[in-house]
């Protein structure tokens, strides 16, 4: 082994040299058949649009099943990206999430490409992914495809480092009604009704969920003199599903589904007053696809989907600027209130009005060129809106129009070696036209035992926020006294250049499968906001290096485990960001166990370590923490009805903190019942 190869390559190296002198001993062992490994290699369609075994994808992909979902207790959709290598999570505040893969972590998850069912629920105006608006019940999730690494070449801008498809059920696998309910600590409750119905040709779901959350302590403490403050992050959301599938032939097949939510969420705490105390939430969005598919290669696919996104703060307290201390305060009683204006004395608008609009057509075809090549290609229009007078300084509708062209091969050169490549030709209202190509070879070693070479490039496209945000104090005559946001200078794109290796491994003799990988990537033209008045732009370059760990291990059939490594680092010089050295743990590890007890009983654990990290944009420092869960269940049958009973422990060690030093993640326990029939 090279002494001189980086120390955070090395446990990686170790493994895939590992990986590679197990292959030549397996080998050999031709009495072993697949039938004797614990799963198939699981087939995923995230990364270049093609079904492809996990070996053969063009990049690293980890896949959360059914079974990791229920056997993990988790409630929340993202607190399932804690079972993938290299994620960061917390919860933020205002029922939002942070999500970071090797660093660059703040409270948007700007650099994710984020799909449920291939509709995009990445936000445009901030760049947020607002999962607590997702009208999607974790009881619904069929499957989590996790692209670990841009993936540009098949999603376009945004995929920059890394694409989270999540699958929905289709209706086929959820007949008959099905009832959920949980009542926990924290004030944590949940109720979730569905039912399917149909017949051979038409096939639908109907899911109903009510969810209510209260995430960390009320009473907490802040800064170094331990102030106490209050925090109020109760929320109670409210959501209703469809999805319908109608076989129109043979080979076509239409499919329509549609998502509303409301949701009454408290925000803020007693230390910032002028923040809003609550906010009202509605989302709706209605996805239409038709896809016709002569046999597993050849099909073609056309989807269209609207989405509107809103959120009004009424109870936003009124606030006035006070010239002396240069600050905003709460407005004292019995002041007069005219409507947008601000200055000693006088009063600002009280509600905060953000609307996010999408509607998007996108075609889709999939072709089998010869015996040894495959090809998929598609086209995407999309038109985004946003209107909030509060933070863009007008009443007009911000919007633009991208189209992106992309087009994916593979070519079977050898019976070991696959060969790949493609490119999406993307032009963007803000940044104009970018390509984003990648090329990656799959070599078979040994039968089960692949090594992956992939080097590809991705874009981030500025969010309107960045772009033109703009948020003004005026006086009562109009003029401006204090400026927080101005718009920017044209922002370009920010750019990655990602190198990587890896090896996937199928160990039968074992029942363990391997996936491991280094990296090291490159971002050009990264984009931060410049101090006050915040306005965002462009810094130089920075690295970041490491690897990724994914095991799955089933010793005996009655006992599932996986488990997750990765080690990141990132070399930024402190003029572009003082904070983005610290904002990638060294080290993070997840493990995940299951064990069939028998007579319908299984018992789970998770273990999740997080190193030390600084949350970007408002978060904190976090120390390192060890977080413990488990969970108990019984799955029998009562009077013909299929029936689950479970006890969920969560955090069962000690407090620690998420995103912001306030926010104490404390022990908690909750129990769920669950019937269908």
């Amino acid at each position: 082994m090279n002494r001189n190869l980086p120390h955070p390559f090395g446990k990686l190296a170790r493994a895939l040299l590992l990986g590679a002198v197990l292959a030549c001993q397996h080998a050999a062992q031709a009495a072993i058949t697949e039938a004797d490994f614990l799963d198939e290699m699981p087939v995923v369609l995230s990364v270049s649009r093609l079904s492809q075994p996990l070996n053969e994808a063009p990049a690293a992909v980890t896949v959360i099943d059914r079974d990791m979902i229920r056997t993990s207790g988790f409630r929340d959709i993202p607190d399932l990206l804690r079972l993938v290598p290299g994620f960061s999570v917390a919860y933020t505040r205002d029922n939002t999430w942070a999500i970071g893969y090797h660093g660059m972590a703040d409270a948007f998850s700007r650099r994710f490409q984020v799909l449920v069912d291939g509709r995009s629920i990445y936000g445009s105006a901030y760049g947020a992914v607002n999962w607590g608006e997702l009208a999607l019940s974790i009881d619904d999730i069929e499957r989590i495809e996790v692209v670990r690494g841009p993936n540009a070449a098949t999603f376009g801008a945004n995929a920059f480092l890394a694409v989270i498809n999540i699958i929905s059920k289709d209706p086929s696998q959820t007949p008959g009604a099905f009832v959920s309910v949980q009542v926990g600590e924290q004030g944590m409750s949940g109720l979730t009704a569905r039912y399917g119905g149909g017949n051979d040709d038409l096939r639908y779901r109907l899911t109903l969920s009510a969810q209510t959350r209260d995430r960390f302590e009320t009473d907490a403490f802040e800064g170094v003199n331990a102030v106490p403050v209050k925090l109020y992050e109760e929320t109670q959301t409210y959501f209703l599903n469809g999805r319908a599938d109608y076989r129109v032939s043979a080979t076509d097949e239409f499919s329509a589904q549609f998502g509303l939510t409301v949701g009454d969420w408290q925000a803020g705490h007693s230390g910032n007053p002028e923040e809003p105390g609550g906010q009202d939430v509605s989302a709706q969005f209605l996805q239409l696809k038709y896809r016709r598919a002569y046999n597993a290669d050849d099909e073609w696919m056309v989807q269209a989907y609207f989405s509107r996104n809103n959120l009004d703060s009424p109870n936003q307290p009124e606030l006035c600027f006070d010239t002396v201390e240069s600050e905003v305060v709460v407005c004292p009683d019995g002041l007069p209130s005219p409507p947008r204006y601000v200055a000693t004395g006088q009063r600002l608008e009280a509600g905060i009005d953000q609307l996010q609009t999408r509607l998007n057509l996108e075609f889709q075809l999939n072709r089998r060129l010869a015996p040894d090549w495959r090809m998929s290609l598609g086209a995407e229009v999309r038109h985004e809106a946003v209107e909030s007078q509060r933070y863009f300084d007008t009443q007009d509708k911000l919007d633009g129009t991208l189209g992106r062209a992309y087009v994916n091969l593979e070519w079977r050169a050898r019976p070991e070696l696959l060969v790949q490549g493609g490119a999406m030709l993307e032009h963007h209202y803000f940044t104009g036209t970018d390509v984003s190509p990648r090329a990656a070879l799959n070599y078979t070693l040994a039968e089960g035992h692949t090594l992956r070479l992939n080097v590809s490039q991705a874009y981030r496209s500025p969010t309107f926020f960045e772009q033109k945000g703009n948020q003004n104090y005026y006086t009562t005559s109009g003029t401006p006294v204090l400026q927080v946001i101005a718009p920017s200078d044209p922002l370009r794109p920010e750019r990655i250049l990602s190198r990587e290796i890896g090896y996937v491994g199928q160990y039968p003799a074992l029942h363990m499968q391997l996936d491991a990988k280094l990296f090291h990537d490159t971002i050009y033209d990264y984009i931060k906001n410049r101090g006050t008045p915040g306005q965002f732009e462009n810094r130089d370059d920075f690295t970041v290096r490491g690897g990724d760990l994914q095991l799955n291990w089933q010793p005996v059939p009655e006992m599932r485990l996986s488990a997750q490594y990765a080690r990141a680092f990132i070399e930024a010089d402190p003029s572009i960001d003082k904070d983005l050295a610290q904002s990638a743990p060294r080290n993070t590890f997840s493990l995940l166990a299951r064990y069939d007890l028998g007579q319908g009983w299984t018992a789970s654990a998770g273990v999740y370590r997080s190193g030390r990290m600084k949350w970007l944009s408002e978060g904190d420092i976090t120390q390192a923490f060890t977080r413990w869960d488990a969970r108990l269940a019984r799955r029998w049958i009562w009077q013909g009805h299929e029936v689950e009973a479970a006890v969920v422990g969560q955090n069962l060690g000690e407090d620690y903190q998420e995103f912001r030093d306030t926010n104490i993640f404390s022990r908690r326990v909750y129990g769920s019942l669950s019937l269908g029939w």
